[in-house]
């Protein structure tokens, strides 16, 4: 599997097993070599030994170290013995490592050579042969000891390297901790990545911790820009870390890690380091973190990708949504205002003729000789002006809180408007709602009236049917520090959640009598004024909606 094709990198060998069928899916170079013989996973277990005995079975699988590596819920380590094709035995410490609950893999270290060293040991001290040991063969062997610990360093360098990028998806939390892992290893002073930009060819400091760098671009000369093209690393000695850099006053070890994902540049990890020392055993890791950390940031720019597109696809939902109410209020307030210019159209005709004939028989009482029947039409003739006046008022006050033809921004008095909205809607308050104006002294203000209209009307008469019974409704208008500050209370039955109230399509009403677009609506239109709309609520004392719009 192509994922796995790093490990043939390692000296040592390397196996992965699925972890449902127990197949062998990958095996490196070295394993091939060391196993030759290798045939199926129950033939290959059944060859290796060990001392431990975990379970009282007859399950012989339950035995063995290769079972218990992938049934084991933790990193798995044991010391076990193989009988190859010739009957002799080798040594080996086996490390297994799960990755991603799918797959175990399974590390093997030779320790043949410690082993015999060990066995020769106890010979020696049984039979005094300590002084036949020739150096050669101890120098060997101390060789072998260390470069099997030098290996273990490695793996366990390159496995909480991938530890770590395997635990986020945050870029930062990726390449920080990896830069600080690489600094302590070659005694790095400073560690940074930088991004590239393949528009104008530059690298910017992207991750570091430093960060006053962050953003800074950086170029390297044309030999290390070749070998980073090629995918190699570079390490030299040199008095300049780039070429815009102030020089050193002593020359340093600079490791420059080209990180790619497929054939695409992403961009490099700088190292700089006073230590001198040749990197032919840490190539590897080096080369092994480049591949690991080139996926992880491709993954990590994705996962951020996504997010930004989410965000972006929330607030795009979010400003149709307010198109849309704005498109239904607009084409409500349309349809009203053609239905009330039609119905005032209808009302007038005869109210003039009513009008009309109320100024004839004005004029023919005046005729009348008898008193009683003179006091009883002048009752009747002053009732038709008062019923005349109030028709009159009623359509004026229609047409005005319309007002279809207002679109701009103009000076209104706010108490007016309130008295005119609350003429509207007498018949929602003549019967048991007292209505208390306690209006202040302020200023007309620039605003869209019919607009405010609305939302006094939506508040109004939402008051109006919270109180069941009897109760109140006080409205305060102020004026300070350059806002207008209208407050409508009620004593009504309260709201239980006021956070939603303002929602489109929230109601507290039954069905077929609150649509939900109300308050949402009128929260829009006080935005559109720049100003606030909060409420206060009890439940079973009342609510108060407190409206705050700037003068300016």
């Amino acid at each position: 599997m192509e994922k796995f094709e790093f490990f043939n990198k390692f000296n040592n060998p390397v196996f992965v097993l699925d972890n449902k069928t127990l197949d062998v899916k990958y095996q490196n170079n070295a394993f091939k070599r060391a196993f030759s013989d290798f045939s199926t996973l129950k033939k290959f277990y059944h060859k290796l030994n060990w001392d431990v005995c975990l379970i009282d079975s007859e399950d012989w699988e339950l035995h063995s170290p290769i079972i218990q590596a992938i049934k084991s819920s933790e990193s798995f380590v044991s010391y076990v013995s193989y009988q190859d094709k010739n009957n002799e035995y080798r040594y080996y410490n086996i490390n297994a490592i799960k990755r991603g609950g799918k797959y175990t893999i399974i590390f093997f270290v030779d320790v043949t050579s410690d082993v015999k060293y060990e066995q020769l040991l106890e010979e020696k001290k049984s039979v005094d042969l300590k002084c036949q040991l020739l150096d050669e063969d101890i120098k060997s062997l101390e060789s072998i000891k260390q470069k099997a610990q030098s290996q273990a360093i490695k793996m366990a360098l390159i496995n909480k390297i991938s530890n770590i990028m395997r635990e986020s998806i945050d870029i930062s939390s990726i390449i920080l901790p990896t830069l600080k892992e690489l600094s302590i290893i070659f005694g790095a002073f400073r560690a940074y990545y930088a991004e590239y930009n393949i528009n104008n060819n530059i690298f910017k400091i992207s991750q570091t911790f430093d960060k006053e760098e962050t953003g800074m671009p950086i170029m390297f000369d044309s030999m290390v820009m070749r070998k980073i093209g090629n995918k190699e690393i570079s390490h030299t000695r040199c008095l300049k870390e780039f070429m815009s850099a102030k020089p050193f006053k002593e020359s340093t070890q600079r490791i420059i890690l080209p990180i790619y994902h497929m054939s695409e540049l992403l961009g490099v990890v700088v190292l700089v380091s006073r230590q001198r020392r040749e990197l032919s055993e840490e190539l590897d890791i080096l080369e092994n973190i480049s591949s690991q950390l080139g996926t992880a940031i491709v993954h990590a720019n994705l996962y951020k990708k996504n997010l930004e597109t989410v965000e972006e696809l929330k607030k795009t939902l979010k400003e149709l949504n307010d198109t849309q109410l704005q498109l239904i209020n607009s084409e409500k307030m349309a349809s009203l205002g053609q239905l009330i210019a039609g119905v005032a159209h209808e009302i007038n005709t005869p109210v003039a003729a009513i009008k009309s004939n109320n100024e004839i028989y004005t004029k023919l009482i005046k005729k009348i000789s008898d008193e009683k029947l003179l006091s009883l039409f002048n009752d009747i003739n002053s009732t038709d002006k008062e019923a005349i006046q109030r028709i009159n008022k009623l359509v004026t006050s229609l047409k005005k809180f319309v007002r279809l033809d207002e679109a701009e921004l103009q000076d209104a008095d706010i108490n007016k408007e309130l008295d005119l909205t609350l003429d509207l809607i007498r018949h929602e308050t003549k019967h048991g709602i007292t209505v208390v104006r306690n209006y202040g002294d302020i200023p007309q203000i620039k605003c869209y009236p019919n607009m405010l209209n609305q939302v006094f009307m939506n508040i109004l008469v939402n008051a109006c049917q919270a109180i069941e019974e009897e109760g109140t409704i006080t409205i305060t208008t102020s004026f300070n520090n350059n806002k207008l500050a209208i407050s409508i209370k009620d004593t009504g039955r309260g709201i239980e959640d006021t956070k939603k109230i303002f929602e489109a399509g929230y109601t507290t009403k039954s069905a077929g009598i609150g649509t939900g677009l109300g308050l949402a609506i009128s929260s829009k239109i006080i935005a559109k004024h720049n100003g606030e709309i909060h409420v206060n609520s009890e439940v079973g004392k009342g609510s108060e909606f407190i409206i705050t719009i700037p003068s300016g």
